[in-house]
């Protein structure tokens, strides 16, 4: 079928297992081809089952992919397409370019479900694109960061504000985002800056004190040998327990833009265990999910690289 639209838009994101029998397949993926030995599924499907089973990813996702066509539909009815091409489940990058070339688009913009770029993170997705488009001859353009978007902020700040309301004097707030291998940032990587900027954003817009009221974490590193990006969220959480004048921790995840397992395990049952038990109170700020007002902000960047 040919199109009568004019701008493909490739809502890039990580995917996940949609259900049990599709995470053996799922791991082997993320694991480069190489299948995982019975412990690690093991573990992997217990993490799953902590938190219902399966996760909400690839139902999040769909939402974001639908509220970001309704929103550039507002913009410039019919002018977009906006289809799904994931990096490690169906349908794949490579997958979703192929059949917009059979549809006979000539340009797409990319939009990663992640606001900070890394070279190994936005910078792979939008490789993977431009490397399917190219022997279509499509072009490819894509937005390269989100970090600072202002409506990103104030979602993040307008929540931020209503759980310190609620949690103890002295609540430290953490930021994090997925560590990702040291090697990375040591060959220039611009990701951590990309979070702190995030992070200063906010923080700001709350009227937080640097670093005597908030800090940067990283969460959910790679079971690899080689040296990840820390310090770790449970290790700074057992450096506000060792001190003298903490009482909480109010952790925003502003690296994640859905619940999903890195949140929903990770945080909402590992590191809250891990703050309990140290004596701490423990809460964590909302993802964005498809807010409309995100989701429209997010619309009007691929408009703007549209036109």
């Amino acid at each position: 079928m040919t199109t009568t639209t004019t701008t493909a838009v490739l809502l890039m994101a990580y995917g996940t297992p949609r259900t049990p029998a599709e995470i053996e397949p799922y791991y082997t993926d993320i694991r480069r081809g190489r299948a995982p030995t019975p412990e690690l599924l093991a573990e992997l499907t217990a993490r799953y089952d902590a938190i219902g089973g399966i996760s909400p990813l690839a139902a999040r996702t769909e939402a974001q992919r639908v509220a970001l066509q309704r929103a550039l539909d507002a913009i410039a009815p019919e002018r977009f397409e906006v289809v799904l091409g994931l990096k490690h489940a169906e349908p794949k990058i490579e997958t979703a370019v192929d059949e917009l070339a059979a549809r006979g688009f000539r340009a797409i913009v990319g939009l990663v479900l992640a606001p900070h770029f890394s070279t190994y993170s936005i910078g792979q997705y939008m490789d993977r694109a431009r490397a399917a488009a190219e022997p279509h001859g499509i072009s490819v353009t894509g937005v390269e960061s989100w970090a600072t978007d202002p409506a990103f902020v104030d979602f993040l700040a307008t929540d931020m504000r209503a759980r310190l309301a609620e949690m103890p004097a002295n609540t430290k707030v953490l930021f994090t985002a997925h560590s990702l291998p040291q090697r990375i940032i040591d060959a220039g990587d611009p990701y951590p800056n990309e979070l702190r900027a995030t992070a200063e954003a906010v923080a700001s817009a709350v009227g937080l004190s640097d670093w005597s009221s908030w800090s940067i974490a990283w969460q959910s590193a790679g079971r690899t040998p080689e040296p990840w990006i820390g310090p770790d969220i449970l290790a700074v959480i057992d450096d506000l327990a060792a001190s003298e004048n903490s009482s909480g921790v109010l952790v925003c995840a502003c690296g994640f833009v859905a619940d999903h397992l890195e949140v929903l395990f990770d945080l909402d049952i590992e590191a809250r265990r891990h703050a309990e038990t140290k004596g701490l109170s423990f809460d964590r700020t909302a993802c964005v999910n498809d807010d409309a007002t995100v989701i429209a902000s997010l619309a009007r960047r691929v408009a703007d690289l549209a036109s």
